[in-house]
C-alpha cells in the first residue's frame, strides 16, 4: 500500500476539512465530541476511561445477526454512502473515509470498495500497511461479532493515537503482566493477561514476520473455536518508530449478559477494539451514572477468552 506520489496524512487532514465544511451531520457529531463526559477506573497498574458518547447508539445497538443484515442496505457500499461522503482511494481496493459517527477526534472507516465479508485471514497485511501509511492513528480491526457493525463488509476503522489508552499504557501493562513467548531478532511475542483482558502482542520490524506468525496463531484459534465464522478477536495495530505492534484480544462471546438485561439490569455495552483498547464508549446516560468498575470488570471477563483456553493457545 504504499504510495510515493501522496502523503496520506496531509490527505487526510484535507478530507477532515472539507467533510465538515460540506457534511452537516458529520460536523455536528464531531462538535458534540465537545461535550462527551468521562468517568475514569483504576486498575492495578493501568486505568480504564468510560466515555458517554451518545451518538455511538447506532453502532452500540445494531443488530448483527444474518436475518437483520439481510433486510437492510449496506452503509459501507459507495452506491449506498451519503452523496457528501468523500474518501481517498488507497491500494489493494480500499477507501478511507470520515466517520460521520465519532469516537475519536480524527475517526476514519477504511472500507473494501466491494461488498465482501468482514474476515481477517488473508487480509492482515492490508492492516499493517495502514499502520504504515497512517502513522499518527492507531488502526483497529473488529471481528464479525465483535464489535463490528457491518460485518458483511470488509473494513478497518482507525482514530487518533493516544486516544485508547493502551496506547500510552502499552509498556506498563506489558511489563506488569506480560509473559514472553517468543523473543527474538525477528519477532516479540507476549501474552497478556491484566486481570480483566487477555491479549496477545506481536512486535517486529518485519512485516512478512508478523503476517507468518499471525497466520500460525490464526490457524490455532481457528482449530479451537466452536464458532463458524472466523476466530472471535478484535485487533489493534500501530507503528511505533519502526517496528510494528500489533495487540490481538481473543474473545468468547459477542456481548455480556447485562447487554440482553430488562429494566435496572440492563447495561447496553457491546465491547469492540476501543474499549478493549481501555477507552469504554457508553451510549446511554443511565448507564454511564450506574456503571461500576465492578460492572465493567465482569463484562470484559464475560467476553474475554477463558484462562484455560487462552493459555491452550501457546
Amino acid at each position: 500500500m504504499k504510495n510515493k506520489h501522496n502523503n496520506y496524512s496531509k490527505q487526510v487532514k484535507n478530507l477532515f476539512d472539507e467533510q465538515k465544511k460540506n457534511w452537516n451531520l458529520l460536523s455536528s457529531n464531531y462538535l458534540a465530541l465537545n461535550d462527551v463526559r468521562i468517568k475514569i477506573f483504576d486498575y492495578d497498574g493501568f486505568i480504564m476511561k468510560l466515555q458517554f458518547n451518545p451518538k455511538r447508539i447506532i453502532s452500540s445497538s445494531a443488530k448483527v445477526d444474518k436475518k437483520s443484515i439481510a433486510k437492510r442496505k449496506c452503509f459501507l457500499c459507495k452506491e449506498n454512502r451519503p452523496l457528501v461522503q468523500n474518501g481517498i482511494e488507497v491500494e489493494n481496493d480500499f477507501v478511507i473515509l470520515i466517520n460521520p459517527y465519532p469516537i475519536f477526534p480524527e475517526h476514519l472507516t477504511i472500507v473494501h470498495k466491494k461488498h465482501i465479508e468482514q474476515k481477517i485471514f488473508g487480509n492482515f497485511e492490508v492492516m499493517l500497511s495502514l499502520s504504515e501509511i497512517l502513522p499518527n492513528f492507531t488502526v483497529f480491526y473488529n471481528g464479525p461479532r465483535c464489535g463490528a457493525s457491518a460485518p458483511d463488509h470488509l473494513h478497518f476503522q482507525a482514530g487518533n493515537r493516544n486516544f485508547m489508552l493502551i496506547d500510552y499504557q502499552y509498556y506498563d501493562i506489558k511489563n506488569k503482566y506480560g509473559n514472553i513467548i517468543i523473543d527474538n531478532s525477528e519477532i516479540q511475542i507476549f501474552a497478556v493477561d491484566d486481570g480483566i483482558r487477555k491479549m496477545i502482542i506481536l512486535e517486529s520490524y518485519n512485516k512478512n514476520k508478523l503476517i507468518e506468525e499471525f497466520n500460525k496463531l490464526y490457524k490455532i484459534m481457528n482449530m479451537k473455536s466452536s464458532k463458524s465464522e472466523e476466530p472471535m478477536m478484535n485487533i489493534i495495530s500501530l507503528k511505533d518508530a519502526d517496528k510494528l505492534r500489533v495487540i490481538i484480544f481473543p474473545r468468547a462471546e459477542h456481548r455480556p449478559r447485562q447487554y440482553y438485561e430488562k429494566g435496572k439490569k440492563n447495561i447496553l455495552l457491546s465491547p469492540a477494539s476501543v474499549d478493549f483498547g481501555g477507552t469504554v464508549i457508553i451510549p446511554q446516560k443511565k448507564d454511564f451514572y450506574k456503571i461500576t468498575k465492578k460492572d465493567i470488570t465482569d463484562i470484559f471477563q464475560q467476553v474475554s477468552i477463558s484462562k484455560n483456553n487462552f493459555s491452550n493457545l501457546f
